[in-house]
């Protein structure tokens, strides 16, 4: 990254006839995510939105199928070997250390650095907006700056699949708004997969390009947010996200940034 070069390229994404059970619900997922596309994926509580995200990170193991990523069955490999990255609603920060070393954690868990790591780390402190507040400790930020540290983290790891498990639905509107635009313009910057779980219908709408629907513990159905949103998408989708919200949604498709 120090060098000026833009690293990151998606790669598709595939969960092939997996299985798994949450105490005692049973999950099954068959989907495939488009490379270096964002997807959103929606669902009622309790439909195996996070437990999808964990199960491409390593966090779960499938009883059965394959996790596919880059054409690669990852399933045998640690979290930290596979190629991707993960934001929660938590932020994961240190509170004893400091702004750059929560950073260059994403770069070396030990924090031995080199030269190049600090470069790419105050390089990716000032794309999300934290030039010059990197001794800071995280109790000195906002909710929104510490977000922005955990996604410059993401920044330096420099994977080509990141994966956001609601990260900014603590924030209000306007600053989840703010984040969500972030994340979109890195996107278009990088060209990673981008797959993010939201309860919201503005949020998917504003940066999905793709949307997955969970229900029941399972892909109920998948294709193009615009098609989702223009009333494509099935009963199940039109119910869960209502006809209030689906008509506000509707309204702010001519809003949508580009």
């Amino acid at each position: 990254m120090s060098d000026g070069a833009i690293a990151t390229k998606g790669v598709p994404v595939r969960l092939e006839k997996v299985s798994f059970t949450y105490g005692e619900a049973p999950l099954s997922f068959d989907v495939a995510f488009a490379a270096a596309e964002i997807t959103a994926i929606m669902g009622p509580s309790g439909s195996g939105k996070s437990t999808l995200l964990n199960l491409l990170a390593g966090f779960e193991t499938p009883l059965s199928g394959r996790v596919l990523i880059g054409g690669a069955d990852v399933g045998a490999e640690p979290p930290a070997s596979r190629p991707v990255s993960m934001m929660f609603q938590e932020n994961n920060l240190f509170a004893h250390l400091s702004v750059e070393q929560n950073v260059g954690l994403g770069r070396s868990p030990s924090l031995r650095l080199t030269e190049a790591d600090h470069a790419d780390i105050a390089e990716a402190l000032a794309r999300t907006g934290l030039a010059g507040k990197q001794k800071r400790l995280p109790r000195e930020l906002s909710g929104g700056e510490r977000q922005r540290v955990a996604l410059a983290r993401v920044l330096v790891r420099d994977r080509p699949v990141l994966l956001l498990d609601e990260p900014f639905a603590s924030l209000g509107p306007a600053l989840r708004n703010d984040m969500l635009d972030l994340v979109a313009d890195l996107h278009a910057e990088r060209g990673m997969t981008v797959l993010f779980v939201t309860h919201q219908p503005q949020d998917a709408r504003r940066i999905g390009q793709n949307v997955v629907f969970l229900d029941n513990g399972a892909v109920a159905a998948a294709g193009a947010a615009d098609d989702f949103f223009a009333g494509a998408g099935p009963e199940a989708f039109r119910r869960y996200i209502g006809a209030s919200a689906g008509d506000s949604v509707s309204r702010d498709i001519a809003r949508k940034p580009t």
